[in-house]
């Protein structure tokens, strides 16, 4: 089957994203306050946000790199998903019922109430830049997809989707984003459903053919469980998730002010574990999905192009079989749901930047009287304001492509601390203010040496950090820990001698 993207697919596409934009519309009344803007007034069912934060785990990043993954390798990016009922564990038990008891909407307001206004200022300003970069990013890569498979400029899909998603964010606020998240789940997992059946049924000697060449190839493999933090073995997989998950549940907005948009602490903790529990098996589909296309091409590796044959990497298998394979109508369903996994993603992080603008900095700083009216005003303009300077980036990351990894390890420096820094506030009440000032200054300059100190003259290699680059966010956060304890316990033990000498 040729790669020519037909008008109904075109007209599938063109229709579900203009629906989206619709559906925000339809939601306007509801986010006519502050309240319903940021968190719906407490109003959503659990199971309709665990799913929107389901949509926000699984971005189009997720729809093209398992499959890539899988293809190219093997099934150890599994263990990532398996760290999520830990990570959803200590969420729902220390977490959820923080921010539902001590803070209204913004996560960083706890950080201000334990160590002071810098830390909120600093866990602000980290969530702001990591979502700035995922945005671009996101926009930049989906464009990658998009332009392969229907042949529309990048320029052309980064200031749609990037116009598109910040209006019907704009208008309808956090419901918006969740009902469309909603939506945009069921279309994603059924795209990939899809996907897989037609992989399943095509293959000459029945389904089982899948698994006898994976097994050839070991490719269902969880990676080597030998203890070592410098290959990516199945043990950096593990820190690592567990590490991104807990940051994830326990201090990204994104998740924190989901928590607000639900009846109760109940029906927060519920709707965490939806998201935990359903990503295991979607993930899981979609790393069979690219074992399955792996199988695939091994039977008929005639339908890869000549050009590209033994150098396809991994994350454009699942778009070239998209585009060359499925029939006219199911090809545009499944574009759709590679662009519903990138709208979910980046309608949150929209919401939720705006959000955190006005509550940690507008209403903080510069308008503390600031009434409703102004408030709903400001909130839909930094959804404009953020929307706009997201599409800037994913269309500066088409210049400098590769400035694309380092997007993420700049997103890492500024961020990598902030979970830690909650977890020394929570668990260790004698770690004071100026404990952990020093504690994340310390962090910081931690992630930058594990982050740059890579591939050094001989000179410098003694300076240079070799442990594997998924372990960056654990060294900052570990850091952070040993640290802040460290100085909080030696100034409590000197204080409690301190009390005995004198009396």
């Amino acid at each position: 089957m040729g790669s020519q993207f037909y008008l109904a697919d075109k007209v599938i596409l063109l229709l579900y994203f203009l629906g989206v934009i619709l559906l925000g519309v339809y939601f306007r009344k509801k986010s006519s306050t502050p309240m319903g803007f940021m968190i719906a007034e407490g109003s959503l069912p659990s199971w309709a946000v665990g799913l929107s934060m389901l949509g926000t785990f699984v971005s189009s990043i997720t729809f093209i790199a398992y499959p890539g993954q899988a293809y190219n390798f093997n099934w150890d990016a599994f263990m990532f998903s398996v760290t999520l009922p830990v990570a959803a564990l200590i969420a729902t038990v220390y977490f959820v019922p923080l921010y539902r008891s001590k803070v209204k909407v913004s996560a960083y307001e706890y950080l201000e109430q334990r160590f002071g206004g810098w830390a909120r200022v600093y866990g602000s300003i980290s969530f702001m830049f990591g979502s700035l970069t995922r945005i671009g990013m996101i926009l930049f890569l989906v464009s990658l997809v998009l332009h392969s498979l229907t042949g529309w400029s990048y320029v052309t899909i980064i200031i749609s989707m990037g116009i598109g998603v910040t209006l019907y964010t704009v208008v309808g606020g956090i419901e918006a984003v969740i009902w469309t998240d909603v939506i945009q789940v069921i279309i994603l997992i059924g795209g990939a459903l899809i996907a897989t059946l037609i992989l399943i049924f095509d293959m000459p000697d029945g389904p089982g053919q899948i698994f006898a060449i994976a097994a050839q190839h070991d490719k269902f493999s969880l990676g080597s469980w030998r203890f070592d933090l410098v290959a990516p073995t199945a043990w950096v997989v593990v820190l690592y998730g567990i590490m991104e998950n807990l940051r994830n549940f326990g201090v990204d907005q994104n998740y924190v002010q989901r928590y607000q948009t639900t009846h109760s602490t109940k029906d927060a903790v519920k709707s965490v574990w939806t998201a935990a529990i359903a990503y295991i098996p979607i993930s899981a589909l979609f790393l069979f999905i690219g074992t399955a296309l792996f199988a695939y091409y091994s039977v008929y590796p005639n339908l890869l192009p000549q050009n590209l044959h033994g150098e396809l990497m991994g994350d454009k298998i699942f778009p070239h079989f998209i585009v060359t394979q499925l029939p006219v109508g199911l090809r545009g369903v499944l574009i759709a749901a590679i662009m519903a996994a990138a709208m979910s993603s980046i309608d949150s992080s929209l919401n939720c930047v705006s959000t955190l603008t006005l509550l940690d900095f507008y209403k903080k700083y510069f308008r503390k009287d600031a009434d409703d009216v102004q408030s709903i005003r400001m909130l839909r303009w930094y959804t404009a304001i953020w929307g706009f300077l997201g599409t800037l980036t994913g269309l500066a990351l088409i210049q400098v492509r590769t400035a694309l990894e380092t997007g993420w390890q700049l997103g890492g420096i500024a961020g990598g601390g902030v979970i830690g820094l909650f977890l020394l506030g929570i668990m260790f009440r004698w770690v004071k203010r100026r404990h952990a000032i020093v504690a994340v200054i310390t962090s910081v300059i931690s992630i930058a040496w594990a982050t740059f100190a890579r591939n050094l003259p001989d000179g410098w290699a003694w300076l240079e950090c070799t442990w594997h680059t998924r372990m960056i966010g654990v060294i900052g956060t570990i850091t952070l820990l040993v640290v802040g304890i460290v100085l909080g316990a030696t100034n409590y033990f000197n204080r409690e001698a301190w009390f005995q000498e004198g009396k």
